[in-house]
């Protein structure tokens, strides 16, 4: 059972029910910069089960948070304070399985809406490549039809055929 400490972390037991993440918050705020508060919740009940978490940016300031904090008293209740450990979870990534399965859902959503949008330009764009390469088959196909009837007029005129033989041979 080799589980690292998480250092700028910390575990807060012994919450009052009137504790909220704010009130957390302002316990700890004056020991330096704090990156994240969580009371999580009971899902019956939903209120906090009496602890939570204090993330620290710096891990100089969690050590000074937990040596003054640690058995001092909030709502009237003595406070544990210690280095919060990884939750273990069962043949799973860490943290994963601590989250609910709605949790992901937002990122889920704008990931396929962005997925779909991708694929309607991409299909607008396949369609304007079609468009485009059918004009220019048009316009190769008329400019050939031209050449032909060029010939034609050339061929049935006996002066442009006179001046054709003249201008291949000077060329």
């Amino acid at each position: 059972m080799n589980l690292q400490v998480q250092k700028n972390t910390l575990y807060v037991g012994g919450l009052a029910e009137e504790v909220n993440e704010a009130i957390l918050h302002a316990a700890f705020i004056p020991f330096g910069d704090i990156k994240d508060v969580k009371t999580p919740l009971d899902q019956a009940t939903q209120k906090h089960r009496s602890f939570g978490f204090v993330t620290f940016l710096e891990r100089e300031d969690a050590v000074a948070a937990m040596d003054n904090m640690d058995g001092a008293e909030l709502y009237g209740r003595v406070l544990t304070v210690n280095y919060a450990l990884p939750d273990r979870i069962k043949g799973g990534e860490q943290g994963w399985a601590a989250q609910p399965i709605w949790a992901d859902a937002d990122t889920w959503f704008e990931r396929q809406q962005q997925e779909q949008e991708m694929q309607r330009l991409q299909a607008e764009q396949r369609a304007a490549m079609q468009v485009a390469e059918e004009l220019h088959r048009k316009k190769m196909a008329e400019e050939r039809q031209g050449e032909k009837e060029e010939d034609a007029e050339i061929k049935s005129d006996p002066m442009a055929v006179a001046e054709a033989e003249i201008l291949s041979q000077t060329t």
